[in-house]
C-alpha cells in the first residue's frame, strides 16, 4: 500500500493500541494453564495473532515435532523456542521477512552445552531434545527475548534451575513484564544478582488479566505532540513495568533547545519516535548504545537514517549511534521506503506532518504488525492522504 501525505496539523486526543509485548506475556501464560483464563482488551496485531497461532500448534497433539509459523514476530519466535522443548521435545520454526535472519546464538550455545540438537537451513530452524534442570547462562545485553523465553520454560522442567546472566541485562523493562505476567499466573523465581533462582515442576494457573495501553505506540503521538501538534495519548498506565514508559522523561528535553544525549540500551523501539522529535528541535541529540537496532525488522539505524535524510534531516549514522542535528522544518516532497518496518512507517507518518510539501509512503500496510488501526487514528486526528498504486 502506497500513501501520499499532505502535510497538515495533527490534534485531538488518541488512546493506543494494547501492549503488544504485554499481550505476548499474558497469552504465553494463560495458554500454558490449565483450565479457563480470561485476557481482555488485546488487539489483533499481526505478531499477536502469530503468538495465538503458535500455541494452539502447541496444544495440538501430534507424533510429529509441532510446526511453529511465527509470522515475522521476534518475540513469538524467541519466546516459543524453549517452550516448545520443554513440552513438546522440540519443534519446527518458520518465519516471514528478516525473522529468520535474526541471531539466536544465546540459545545455540546453551543447546551446545545441554546436548539439544539444533538445525538452521533455508529459513527453517528445527531443535530437538530435552531441556534439562540445572544451570543456564546467557548474555543479558544481546536480546531480553532470550531471557523470557527461558523464565517460561524452565519453571516446567522436572528440577530446579539457575539462570545466570553473564553480561548487565538490557530492556530491563521487558523481563519486568515477563516476571509480572509469570506472577499473575502462579509461577514464581528468586531474582540474585546475576540472575534468577527458578524452581521446577511449578504449574501455571488460569487467571484473567487486561493488557494496558502501549507505551511504544503512544510514543510517535508524543513525537507528533513535540512537532507543534496538539495530540494527547490517553489511557495509559503512569507506573506501567512497560519499559517505554520511559518516552515520558525524553518528552520535556526534546521539546528544549540545547543538546541531549540517549541511551537507548533499555528502550531501543523507542528509537524511530525519539530520532523525529530530534530531528525538528534546537540542537544536537545523540541516540547511543543502539547496535541491537541493525537486527530489527529492518537495519534499523540505516532505516532511520534513510528515510529521515530523504525528508530532509541532518542525521549521522554510526556502528552504534545516531548524531541528529535538530532543524526548524522538514523539506519533504519525496518518495520513502518503509522498509518493512512498522515503526519506520509510524515514524515516517509523523514526520511528514511537519514537512513542506507531500511525502509518499511506500509499503504503508506494514503498520499492522502491531498498530493495524495507526492509519485510522491518523486521519482521526486530522491526518490527510490517499491511497494510490502504481510507482
Amino acid at each position: 500500500m502506497n500513501l501520499t501525505i499532505t502535510p497538515t496539523r495533527l490534534s485531538g486526543t488518541v488512546t493506543p493500541p494494547p501492549s503488544k509485548s504485554q499481550a505476548h506475556r499474558l497469552l504465553l501464560c494463560a495458554a500454558l494453564a490449565g483450565g479457563e483464563s480470561r485476557i481482555e482488551n488485546l488487539a489483533d496485531s499481526q505478531d499477536i495473532q502469530a503468538t495465538r497461532r503458535c500455541m494452539a500448534e502447541l496444544k495440538t497433539e501430534r507424533n510429529s515435532l509441532p510446526h511453529f509459523d511465527c509470522g515475522e514476530s521476534g518475540s513469538t519466535l524467541r519466546f516459543l523456542i524453549p517452550i516448545a522443548l520443554a513440552l513438546r521435545g522440540g519443534g519446527v520454526f518458520t518465519g516471514h521477512g528478516r525473522l529468520m535472519e535474526r541471531p539466536q546464538k544465546p540459545y545455540f550455545d546453551i543447546f551446545d552445552e545441554k546436548g539439544v540438537r539444533y538445525e538452521q537451513r533455508d529459513g527453517v530452524l528445527t531443535v530437538q531434545g530435552k531441556l534439562p534442570p540445572g544451570v543456564y547462562r546467557l548474555p543479558g545485553n544481546v536480546s531480553s527475548q532470550f531471557v523470557t523465553g527461558l523464565l517460561y520454560a524452565l519453571p516446567l522442567l522436572e528440577g530446579d534451575s539457575e539462570l545466570v546472566l553473564t553480561t548487565p541485562l538490557e530492556s530491563r523493562g521487558y523481563v519486568d513484564m515477563t516476571l509480572e505476567a509469570l506472577a499473575r499466573f502462579g509461577i514464581h523465581g528468586t531474582e540474585r544478582e546475576n540472575g534468577f533462582l527458578i524452581p521446577g515442576r511449578q504449574k501455571y494457573c488460569p487467571a484473567q488479566a487486561s493488557v494496558e495501553a502501549d507505551w511504544s505506540q503512544a510514543a510517535f503521538w508524543l513525537a507528533a505532540a513535540a512537532l507543534g501538534n496538539p495530540v494527547q495519548p490517553v489511557g495509559l498506565e503512569e507506573d506501567s513495568s512497560q519499559g517505554d514508559r520511559v518516552i515520558g522523561d525524553y518528552y520535556v528535553p526534546l521539546c528544549r533547545p540545547g543538546d541531549v544525549d540517549i541511551d537507548l540500551s533499555q528502550c531501543p523501539d523507542l528509537a524511530p519516535p525519539l530520532a523525529v522529535m530530534a530531528a525538528v528541535r534546537c540542537g544536537t541529540t545523540r541516540l547511543v548504545n543502539a547496535g541491537r537496532l541493525r537486527l530489527k525488522e529492518s537495519d534499523r539505524l540505516a532505516s532511520i537514517t534513510q528515510v529521515l535524510r530523504a525528508l530532509g534531516a541532518d542525521v549521522e549514522e554510526g556502528p552504534d549511534f545516531l548524531m541528529i542535528q535538530g532543524r526548524d522544518a522538514l523539506a519533504g516532497g519525496c518518495t520513502v521506503d518503509c522498509c518493512n518496518d512498522h515503526r519506520i512507517a509510524m515514524m515516517a507518518a509523523v514526520a511528514a506532518a511537519r514537512c513542506e510539501s507531500p511525502v509518499t509512503l511506500t509499503g504503508a500496510e506494514c503498520v499492522a504488525k502491531s498498530y493495524p488501526d495507526f492509519w485510522a487514528h491518523y486521519r482521526m486526528l486530522g491526518g490527510v492522504f490517499h491511497e494510490h498504486t502504481g510507482k
